[in-house]
């Protein structure tokens, strides 16, 4: 048997290949979220498009195109379902701003004032003082633009991210080969046991984290308007839903943001209380129970490891290294197991 440092051509080759490429994504990092995206979803749904090719006959065109007008009704669905009630919500908050952000700073600090620059201030003289700055930047000449032209670019985004999903769902396997000619020849061997390891466990993971997700939205949708009676419940759901995408970080802002809406909210006693309850029962039911049940070994990472491959995708890359942090992390660890076979990794 030969030993693993006799092995190590192609980790060589296959180190430089990948420097190579991501060298390449870095230059192009400003357009990657609409491909990521896609990818991602034509990367989960392909085995439908396979498994319906098989079972009716029909050519691949078609049933990708089945595929894709299926998610793209679901998405619209959704969005007519959310849309109205989250920008009502968003609304009412942007409103009620100096009142929300006066009980959650006096819910904090108390009664206490503060010398600042010879001024002492009150939670109330805080709060406005704050509606005032969030106020005066929107309502700047250059403001509105801004922000129209931030709306434009994310329409002209998801329009990219739905042709390129009918794209890759229709031409996945061209796709593929095409990317396995990249690597030598002499090299393919070792990426396809590589892929054969990698595939299920990535899949169950983009599948896993998104339940995951939906879980934790819902469930924060039912404990705080629901149960609590919290206004804008639907914002901080949606909110908890998508930073629960996020490793580690994401549900602890989560858990910060409710916190001060709930102590802004519930003063007192029984605010503390039905905080700790709602997150003792979000974070054992998704750690212990549902994320283990959805995600299985996908997620068996080291937790340093994971936080630290998601500070360096999204400080290099942005949102898209954000969210394919977890899964290269996975994807090399799955790599150095073919090529290190039979020794333990990390």
């Amino acid at each position: 048997m030969s030993r693993p440092l006799e092995r190590s051509p192609p980790l060589l080759a296959l180190a430089l290949l990948a420097a190579g490429l991501l060298v390449l994504l870095y230059l192009m990092r400003g357009i990657l979220l609409p491909f990521e995206l896609a990818g991602i979803v034509a990367f989960v749904f392909t085995p439908l498009v396979q498994r319906l090719r098989a079972r009716t006959g029909l050519p691949r065109a078609l049933c990708a195109t089945a595929v894709l007008v299926v998610l793209v009704a679901l998405g619209a669905l959704v969005g007519w379902l959310w849309a109205p009630m989250l920008l009502g919500a968003l609304q009412s908050a942007g409103s009620a701003l100096p009142q929300s952000l006066t009980r959650v700073l006096e819910a904090v600090l108390g009664s206490h004032r503060f010398a600042l620059l010879g001024t002492r201030w009150s939670a109330a003289q805080i709060a406005t003082a704050l509606a005032h700055t969030l106020h005066a930047w929107l309502s700047r000449p250059g403001s509105p633009v801004r922000l129209v032209m931030w709306g434009v670019a994310a329409v002209f985004e998801l329009i990219l991210t739905v042709v390129l999903l009918g794209y890759f769902l229709l031409d996945a396997p061209r796709i593929a080969r095409g990317l396995a000619w990249l690597v030598p020849p002499r090299h393919r061997d070792v990426l396809h046991q590589a892929g054969v390891e990698f595939v299920p466990l990535a899949r169950r993971y983009f599948i896993g984290v998104a339940l995951v997700a939906l879980y934790a939205g819902c469930l924060a949708e039912a404990g705080l308007g629901g149960v609590l009676g919290l206004a804008h419940a639907p914002v901080l759901a949606l909110l908890t839903g998508l930073l629960e995408l996020i490793p580690f970080l994401g549900p602890t802002v989560a858990l910060l943001v409710t916190a001060l809406n709930v102590l802004g909210q519930l003063p007192g006693a029984w605010g503390v209380a039905a905080f700790a309850l709602y997150a003792v029962t979000l974070r054992i039911s998704i750690d212990q129970f549902v994320g283990p049940l959805l995600l299985g070994r996908a997620a068996d990472l080291r937790p340093v490891l994971v936080i630290f491959c998601f500070l360096c995708g999204g400080v290099i890359f942005g949102v898209a290294g954000a969210i394919l942090a977890v899964p290269v992390a996975l994807g090399i660890k799955v790599l150095l197991r073919v090529i290190y076979r039979g020794q333990e990794v990390g």
